[in-house]
């Protein structure tokens, strides 16, 4: 996704491909904590300790997807006063 500012789009990146590294970090350090009580509740486990990751990936995603609405209505908004204008001509 291109972002207004060349900064702010390898910000966004960065912290979307850390939040995944610590989603899958969670996941894999719960699972072998919780490998000597079993499989099902290390499965369980790994689960628990990718939500916070997860729930960044979301935040970030929701930024994102925000962030795309707001140019799309900023060009439709363009593109209607183009047209108004034409009109009004």
């Amino acid at each position: 996704m291109k972002l207004s500012s060349p900064i702010l789009s390898i910000l966004i990146n960065f912290l979307l491909g850390a939040s995944w590294a610590f989603v899958f970090l969670g996941a894999f350090i719960f699972f072998y904590l919780f490998l000597g009580i079993g499989v099902i509740y290390s499965v369980l486990a790994s689960f628990l300790g990718a939500t916070p990751g997860l729930f960044l990936v979301l935040l970030i995603e929701y930024f994102l997807m925000r962030q795309e609405k707001l140019n799309e209505l900023k060009k439709q908004t363009k593109l209607l006063e183009m047209l108004v204008e034409q009109k009004v001509s």
